[in-house]
């Protein structure tokens, strides 16, 4: 079985709570996407808001993935950079697949379905993302084509003593 992606769907209650419940899934499961477990749905909510603004205002993009069930099961964020002499790629922020669907490919079917979206977005000649160390992220991205371009050591505390490096990963689509 494959997902079902979309770029920019039409945002209803129903697009809404799934990316919600998505997101906290995956942050219960341990995944490295802005927040430690445990996690409620109302702590995640004000970061979804977030995005949801940079949507309306058109500075961010969503790709949600939906499985045979019709269910959100990944959804990544594309973010336009407003620096205008950055405008020529863009980020690639809060890239999820429920941990039910882990193991399955859908990761790289996302970020295939992420960099096809970015191939249609008139002058982006990248993707640029940044990853948790620690995890064995930064090789997943390496094998999907993304290449270590920086990392700040410490960056990141998951809890005290534990800090994880800031990994910075580029996708050039030329």
């Amino acid at each position: 079985m494959s997902l079902t992606f979309s770029l920019d769907p039409a945002l209803t209650p129903e697009l809404r709570d799934g990316v919600l419940q998505l997101w906290t899934d995956v942050s219960n499961a341990g995944g490295s996407v802005g927040f430690v477990p445990p996690v409620t749905t109302e702590a995640v909510r004000p970061e979804l808001v977030k995005h949801l603004v940079a949507m309306a205002e058109g500075r961010t993009r969503l790709l949600v993935g939906h499985d045979e069930d019709g269910r959100i099961a990944a959804a990544a964020f594309l973010t336009h950079n407003t620096h205008r002499l950055m405008r020529h790629w863009l980020w690639l922020y809060t890239v999820m697949v429920h941990p039910r669907h882990q193991g399955k490919g859908y990761g790289r079917d996302l970020l295939a379905a992420a960099e096809g979206a970015a191939r249609g977005i008139d002058g982006i000649e990248a993707i640029r993302l940044t990853c948790r160390g620690g995890l064995g992220l930064e090789r997943f991205y390496g094998s999907c084509g993304y290449k270590e371009v920086g990392r700040v050591p410490g960056a990141i505390r998951v809890a005290p003593g534990d800090d994880r490096d800031d990994v910075i990963m580029l996708l050039p689509l030329g």
